[in-house]
């Protein structure tokens, strides 16, 4: 399981962006979590931290592990 710190949500359809994203990346089987309030997001799967980096980045949200 990986847990990313994103900031730049404030809103369902943020949410809902970066749930899209995360589970786009090949290797994600699950995408847990995603809390607006903390910013954080949980992902199950083989994934590389870099991938999921990547895909937040492009749908506009800045992410890192924690």
């Amino acid at each position: 399981m990986t847990t990313l710190q994103i900031e730049g949500m404030s809103c369902g359809h943020c949410r809902a962006t970066v749930e899209a994203a995360l589970a786009g990346v090949d290797g994600v089987t699950a995408v847990r979590q995603i809390d607006i309030a903390s910013g954080r997001a949980t992902v199950e799967g083989t994934a590389p931290v870099e991938a999921l980096v990547a895909a937040v980045e492009v749908a506009g949200y800045e992410a890192r592990p924690l």
